[in-house]
């Protein structure tokens, strides 16, 4: 008998391993807030992740680096309190898991006991291992983050395609493999050729997750007022706009200010 996940009562790590097994697809989006997960957990996403992006979509900064673990276990616990079905995954942010593995799983514990959230992920390879060793050992599932990784901007300088070169592409899909023996239950690919994301999947057996790595994964991941546009000013090639929200709300606004200035708003039915 085959099973409809989207009518599954929770999202497990157990449930996409099965979704990848079964080739079905996995539906992945950012929330920050209570509004936005609900109604993304309402329409059946499968995972939200908490992302670090909050940094800049939320709080107005150039990258993802500036925002802290505090800000991000808020931002996971108004999601985690809107969603009933979704797995939700929150970033760890820069600083707390990079060279000092103790405090790595401080960081993620402080994540998990305070936000309610269902597991943590973090950017990086081999460099990472230690950190993500002793984030499972405590028994918090761990999804990983290869390709572009916007925490290390300072050290890229850029934000191109990722793992063009043969070195970097070889570096890769062996970190795939060290996070996926490791014991990660997922991997984020972002910003690498479709070829390579494509071999990376079929090499590990653990689900892909991609962000313009193309259609040969095991799902897809967008920023959620990116694919919404609310954000206009970010246009990789990856991302599909499914809406312009930044005009209807700003159309709305307008409508209500020219109301509010013409005392067309409130009118007789609108007060007591």
């Amino acid at each position: 008998m085959s099973t409809n996940y989207r009518n599954i009562p929770k999202v497990t790590t157990h449930v996409l391993q099965e979704m990848k097994l079964r080739g079905e697809k996995v539906a992945m989006l950012t929330a920050y807030d209570y509004s936005f997960a609900k109604i993304l957990d309402g329409a059946g996403i499968d995972v939200i992740l908490v992302g670090d992006s909050a940094s800049n979509v939320m709080a107005g900064y150039t990258s993802t680096l500036p925002i802290t673990l505090n800000e991000m276990i808020y931002h996971a616990s108004s999601v985690v309190r809107a969603v009933k079905r979704a797995l939700v995954v929150v970033d760890m942010p820069f600083g707390t898991y990079q060279g000092n593995s103790k405090e790595a799983l401080c960081s993620a514990i402080r994540i998990m006991k305070e936000s309610g959230a269902d597991a943590v992920k973090l950017e990086g390879g081999k460099e990472v291992l230690e950190s993500v060793d002793r984030i499972l050992s405590a028994g918090i599932p761990v999804m990983g983050h290869l390709g572009l990784t916007p925490q290390s901007i300072h050290k890229f300088g850029t934000y191109v395609v990722r793992a063009t070169t043969e070195d970097e592409a070889s570096k890769l899909v062996d970190d795939a493999h060290v996070l996926s023996r490791a014991g990660c239950f997922s991997i984020v690919l972002e910003k690498i050729p479709a070829k390579l994301a494509a071999r990376v999947t079929s090499e590990i057996k653990i689900p892909v997750i991609g962000i313009g790595a193309g259609r040969e994964v095991d799902g897809q991941v967008l920023v959620l007022h990116d694919m919404l546009g609310i954000t206009l000013d970010f246009s990789p090639r990856f991302l599909r706009r499914y809406n312009n929200l930044y005009e209807e709300i700003k159309g709305s606004v307008s409508s209500y200010i020219n109301d509010v200035k013409s005392l067309d708003f409130p009118n007789e039915r609108e007060q007591y």
